[in-house]
């Protein structure tokens, strides 16, 4: 399926989801330090990468976009 919306959308939606995963990822890693839940801590830390990376495409995105036009 195309997706008609450009490119600074489409990276401004990936930053912004990006920043709440790396957020709530730091919150999971946070409360399973506090309780003693490792496994939740690994979450965090997963959802934390996978925040950065997210918002990472999201800049990429607009840079594109800001040098295509």
């Amino acid at each position: 399926m195309r997706d008609d919306r450009d490119l600074t959308t489409r990276g401004t939606e990936n930053s912004l989801e990006g920043k709440a995963k790396d957020l709530m990822g730091k919150v999971k890693d946070a409360v399973g330090g506090l309780t003693g839940d490792t496994s939740l801590q690994t979450e965090g830390k997963l959802d934390q990468g996978e925040g950065k990376l997210q918002d990472t495409l999201g800049r990429v995105q607009r840079k594109l976009d800001d040098t295509t036009r």
